[in-house]
């Protein structure tokens, strides 16, 4: 109580706990969307491609500015975005492959720059490599407020498209067929995970953002066959995560936040695989159980 009071009486600690609460929160919102369409991946491939955006963006204006990073991490994602939908759609190869080919180039030119940056002498870029890991302890009052319109802007647009992004992301050939605009509405579900990924790379960093982004959406899918309830789970996992990372790291010193978050909601997973009631390992073990003995009974019965 003493730990949960001094965050919450702390402005610094709370601006940090509203801050990464409100990021599980978009990330396992939009992560849903992105498993259930079997793009896992795309979060791991943007937030990759936002580094090198991040890197041009100080070398142009020198200085670390929130907004100008933001910028730069957009336009980086909305190119490799565009890249990956290129390359699946005018060559044999498959979109996962495209995925890792844009990850793998975007992220190879980030850490040149990265280094570059570093050898340079400029003392502004002092930091600027926690991009890769997270320093949520950096985010200041801004920065929450950039994530909550983020999050504003997301929920809102989930609840507003709800049955359009469902359609396309269980059957976007019927969808299609319905003449919805199955190419734009994916376009804009991409542009909203863009705008979580770059929100979070602050404090999860480059690394670790695709992992906060599917995991939460994971654990919650051991739960329910529903997509609403999964979106509402998923929500609550990662915000949970969130606050579980942002406490365990301030009371423990030198613990980061991000790995932490990410760790939390790896434990979320677990237990999910463990005890979902009809995904669950456990579970399932039991009733396999049970059908082994009710056979067997059956049979002995039969004799």
């Amino acid at each position: 109580m003493d730990a949960l009071w001094m965050i919450w009486t702390d402005p610094n600690m709370r601006w940090i706990v509203v801050g990464c609460m409100l990021l599980g929160l978009s990330s396992g919102l939009i992560g849903s969307y992105m498993l259930l369409q079997k793009r896992s991946l795309i979060g791991d491939a943007l937030a990759h491609a936002a580094l090198p955006g991040i890197c041009i963006a100080f070398m142009l204006t020198g200085v670390k500015s929130t907004i100008g990073f933001l910028l730069g991490a957009l336009s980086a994602g909305a190119i490799a975005t565009f890249g990956i939908r290129w390359i699946a759609a005018h060559s044999r190869i498959k979109q996962d492959a495209a995925m890792g080919i844009v990850l793998s180039l975007f992220f190879g030119i980030g850490v040149m720059l990265l280094t570059r940056i570093q050898h340079s002498g400029d003392g502004g870029q002092s930091g600027l490599d926690k991009f890769l890991f997270g320093q949520a302890a950096s985010m200041m009052r801004e920065d929450v407020y950039m994530l909550a319109g983020i999050s504003s802007l997301l929920i809102l647009l989930c609840l507003l498209l709800y049955k359009p992004f469902k359609l396309i992301s269980f059957d976007a050939g019927f969808a299609r067929g319905l003449g919805w605009p199955v190419a734009r509405l994916e376009q804009l579900m991409l542009l909203l995970t863009v705008l979580v990924v770059v929100a979070g790379i602050q404090a999860v960093g480059v690394v670790l953002m695709s992992a906060l982004l599917i995991t939460p959406a994971v654990a919650a899918r051991y739960w329910t066959d529903k997509l609403s309830v999964m979106l509402l789970l998923a929500s609550i996992f990662g915000a949970c995560s969130g606050f579980s990372g942002t406490f365990w790291s301030s009371m423990v010193t030198g613990l980061p936040t991000g790995p932490v978050t990410v760790l939390s909601a790896m434990i979320v997973f677990a237990v999910s695989a463990l005890l979902a009631p009809q995904r669950g390992w456990v579970g399932k073990s039991l009733r396999q159980r049970r059908a082994r003995q009710q056979w067997q009974q059956g049979g002995t019965a039969h004799e």
